[in-house]
């Protein structure tokens, strides 16, 4: 069996492995590139396979980095079937046509930009294009085939898989997978991206105890998270000290899956605490408004914190206005409140959507706050405020960096490295071969080193690599 890792390998986004046992072809997640214009250049290369030779696709999550690529693998002639939970087939229906229209928009104000600047013109010998079109993703999404937790099915003869609840976002999963090749069957686990034990919301990572090859996420592989109680405590400092004492803006870049409705959760929790007193809070995605509708739909998959919350809310007045905006012009007007509000605000990486608009308009002012709770990748701008930039170039403006940028660590949906390594001594036997794998190298090898402790045979795949997996008798 062979097995090529072709993205979010020594990096965290791209995810996408193909496996190869001699008798079918079939990827792990289908992901896109994000951080920059590398990460555009990988998303815009052909893939390094036949799209037309791949029997099906596993998909762990909804997230783009896992996600993005499916509809340009459709377009290139990929006809199976893509296995995922119910909840995230839920979500593709409203991520991946947003994807693409995010593309045709930035696609159409780079040709403008073009057209504006002969120089630009000349250097470019065919016009910007997005990489798929939202026709391609509708046509994409038929190709869902929803699966629920813990059932297993087959799709193919010679594989079987489960999906296992993974606590990152909703309908995210570990992914068991049984391959038969050459009179042997061998046990493959792709942990996805795993959930931090004891968030709000969703329950934690399901225990796996068996595996002959194991790829796990390394995202935070080299650090700890702070604890609920003093994310709380930042949190509630960072928002009352901007509204009352600067008389300013908050601006969080938020995943509008995920991260948004863990967002909301805090504010309406908080709130309920006293912590927080009429706060006025505009989501402004409407990406995040449905994925929150979606999220709402899928009750069964909250934990016993988030259920109670939920059923306080519905007895009791809540004084906290959230409103969720929807067109152009409402998201516009935004511009003209100068002090009160928080604004969340999809990309969670700050390198696409409305964020950017909110950016160009609060981050000149010192009396704002750019708040960050999620992990910025490599290339992205938010990776340059999160590191100390002094401007921010924004759609062709030079924009000076006086806001605070205030980064709170402890909402990450990612597993931090003692909840990586506590999930991997749950195995009653270290797997055959581990593959370190969705993590920067410093935090993969930091994670690496811990587990070879355990006597573990550890690898960590360079992007393009192949391995040769043979299971011993």
């Amino acid at each position: 069996m062979k097995i090529s890792f072709l993205g979010a390998a020594q990096q965290v986004t791209g995810s996408c492995y193909l496996i190869e046992t001699g008798e079918v072809k079939f990827l792990v997640d289908c992901g896109m590139f994000q951080g920059g214009r590398e990460a555009d250049k990988l998303n815009a290369q052909p893939f390094k396979f036949n799209p037309r030779e791949i029997a099906f696709v596993l998909l762990t999550h909804a997230h783009i980095d896992h996600s993005g690529l499916l509809p340009k693998l459709v377009a290139a002639g990929f006809d199976g079937q893509i296995y995922t939970t119910t909840a995230t087939a839920d979500l593709l229906g409203v991520m991946l046509p947003d994807s693409a229209h995010i593309q045709e928009i930035e696609a159409s104000r780079e040709n403008r930009r073009r057209e504006e600047n002969p120089r630009k013109k000349r250097k470019f010998s065919a016009e910007a294009a997005p990489l798929y079109s939202m026709a391609e993703a509708e046509i994409c999404l038929g190709r869902l085939e929803p699966v629920s937790y813990d059932t297993q099915i087959s799709p193919h003869p010679s594989v079987q898989c489960s999906f296992r609840d993974a606590g990152h976002i909703l309908g995210s999963a570990i992914i068991e997978v049984w391959v038969k090749a050459g009179g042997k069957q061998t046990k493959l686990v792709f942990s996805g991206d795993l959930g931090q034990p004891g968030q709000p919301i969703l329950r934690d990572p399901t225990i796996i105890e068996e595996a002959d090859i194991l790829f796990v996420e390394s995202t935070y592989g080299d650090r700890l998270h702070k604890d609920l109680p003093a994310t709380a405590e930042e949190f509630v400092h960072a928002i009352n000290d901007t509204l009352l004492r600067k008389k300013g803006n908050v601006i969080i870049p938020a995943f509008a899956v995920g991260r948004t409705q863990e967002i909301i959760y805090f504010l309406h929790e908080l709130t309920r605490q006293g912590r927080f007193k009429n706060l006025t809070v505009y989501v402004d995605s409407p990406m995040a408004t449905k994925a929150t509708d979606i999220t709402m739909r899928h009750m069964e998959m909250f934990d016993e914190e988030a259920r109670e919350l939920t059923a306080w809310q519905a007895k009791n007045h809540v004084p906290l206005k959230l409103t969720f905006t929807g067109s152009a012009e409402e998201s516009i007007a935004l511009n003209s409140i100068h002090s009160g509000a928080i604004i969340i605000s999809a990309s969670g990486m700050c390198d696409a959507g409305r964020i950017k608009f909110h950016l160009i308009n609060n981050l000149g002012k010192r009396q704002n706050t750019i708040l960050i709770t999620g992990f910025q990748a490599q290339g992205t701008l938010g990776r340059r405020l999160v590191d100390g930039a002094k401007t921010a170039r924004i759609y062709g403006k030079e924009i000076p960096v006086r806001a605070e940028i205030y980064t709170i660590g402890g909402f990450s949906a990612h597993a931090d490295q003692a909840a990586l390594l506590h999930w991997l001594k749950q195995f009653k036997r270290p797997p055959g071969q581990t593959f370190v794998v969705h993590g920067e190298l410093h935090a993969a090898q930091t994670l690496a080193d811990y587990i070879k402790k355990m006597n573990w045979e550890v690898t960590i795949p360079a992007m393009g690599e192949s391995a040769i997996i043979c299971k011993n008798d």
